[in-house]
């Protein structure tokens, strides 16, 4: 068994849309970046190459390479699914935890969940998505950006 941890944190701005865990969300903003920004997305994926031994998302996807512009999360999270199956790992289990003072996510959990499980080739049983708020605190409370966190735990396949 092996174990990943990952973190992303995005900006919030207008004319973007708002993906998060491979899922649109309703909501006049959306995260700014390279690719399409989904934090959710973007932790797992590191704590999935953690867990693996592999380099970071940043490494792997550099922001100053043009061929990942608006490179979409689902892309990205199946090709660091190959990255851990080549090397002989399978998802035992995700926990991820998104921060955000707006839009409220916990409504969006059960589909986010479902979608992250099909790109994970898991059951969503295995994948757990919580919302939470940073109680108006620092730029997430004050409704500027999203984080998420998220623990990986792989097994040999």
């Amino acid at each position: 068994m092996r174990i990943g941890i990952g973190y992303d944190v995005h900006r919030l701005a207008p004319d973007r849309a708002l993906m998060i865990g491979g899922v649109q969300i309703p909501f006049e903003k959306g995260l700014v970046g390279h690719s399409d920004a989904d934090v959710l997305i973007h932790a797992i994926a590191d704590a999935i190459l953690g867990a693996s031994g592999k380099p970071d998302i940043g490494q792997l996807f550099p922001d100053t390479d043009p061929q990942f512009k608006d490179l979409s999360g689902p892309a990205l999270l199946g090709y660091v699914m190959q990255l851990a199956g080549a090397a002989g790992w399978v998802i035992n289990n995700v926990d991820s935890v998104i921060i955000a003072e707006q839009p409220k996510l916990a409504p969006h959990a059960s589909a986010i969940r479902e979608r992250l499980a099909h790109l994970l080739h898991t059951n969503p049983e295995d994948v757990n998505v919580k919302a939470k708020t940073a109680e108006r605190m620092g730029e997430i409370g004050a409704g500027e950006a999203i984080a998420a966190y998220a623990v990986v735990t792989l097994r040999p396949r």
